[in-house]
């Protein structure tokens, strides 16, 4: 019987024939750099899949973002630095660094001990880098803003409960609408942004993701946009052939065939 995970072998080994010389023309052009945007595409495309409910759809998108992985290791391999091994060889060793409550004598009462535990290990290996070095700048607006506070909370640097955020909320609105009557579009962006950050860190103290919330508002928009545009078009009309009332009337329409009724 195969145990699990030796099918990576043969993925490795169908990467080195795409790579070799008379593999595929494209592939061996490819540099880590090239390769950068298919990282963050298929990673996405993972998470469109979560959010879908289609498990035939996630094993797809999970193997094109594990191909990244193995095409990306060939190609440090190339240059000497690592491995495929070496990958899974390092994220083993740190899961098993960093769980002490499953590999050693530790004891963690629930989720958030096993987070906060996770976090101080994670703290002490990378001090050098600061509590926030470890978040990528490149991630989207809210997840960074999310993994910020988490990183801050880790270390003490954090409102007790949700009711903190919320305040600061009502205090950044405030101040969002001074920016706005003063016309000063500098202090609007800045305000707006600190406003967000605000939404996000009530989010988070709330055990709400604020990314998935904002894609989830999206989808709803979306949604009820292309019911709109369907029924002008069935009227042999354009959006813009409606007045302000009637495309008030429109989106309702949309919001109650979106609950069915």
């Amino acid at each position: 019987m195969s145990k699990r995970g030796e099918s990576l072998a043969q993925l490795v080994e169908l990467m080195e024939t795409l790579l070799g010389p008379n593999g595929c023309p494209w592939d061996r052009e490819q540099t880590l750099e090239s390769l950068r945007q298919y990282v963050i595409e298929e990673a996405h495309e993972v998470v469109d899949a979560i959010d879908g409910g289609e498990p035939e759809m996630l094993r797809e998108e999970l193997g094109d973002l594990l191909l990244q992985v193995v095409f990306q290791a060939a190609l440090t391999e190339r240059q000497g630095w690592f491995d495929i091994d070496g990958v899974v060889d390092g994220i083993s060793e740190k899961l098993i660094r960093r769980h002490p409550w499953v590999f050693g004598d530790e004891e963690v009462d629930d989720a958030s001990g096993a987070i906060n535990s996770w976090e101080a290990i994670k703290a002490k290996e990378k001090k050098e880098r600061g509590a926030l070095g470890g978040v990528p700048v490149s991630l989207p607006g809210l997840l960074r803003a999310v993994r910020i506070g988490e990183k801050a909370s880790a270390v003490g640097y954090d409102w007790p409960d949700a009711g903190g955020p919320r305040a600061k909320i009502d205090e950044e609105l405030a101040e969002l609408d001074e920016a706005a009557e003063n016309g000063d579009l500098a202090a609007l962006e800045h305000e707006l942004g600190d406003l967000l950050f605000a939404l996000a860190t009530y989010g988070r103290k709330q055990g709400l993701d604020p990314e998935a919330a904002i894609r989830a508002s999206l989808n709803r928009f979306s949604s009820r946009f292309r019911h709109c545009e369907l029924h002008a078009k069935a009227e042999g009309k354009d959006l813009r052939d409606y007045d302000e009332q009637a495309l008030d009337a429109m989106w309702e329409r949309a919001k109650a065939a979106e609950r069915g009724e």
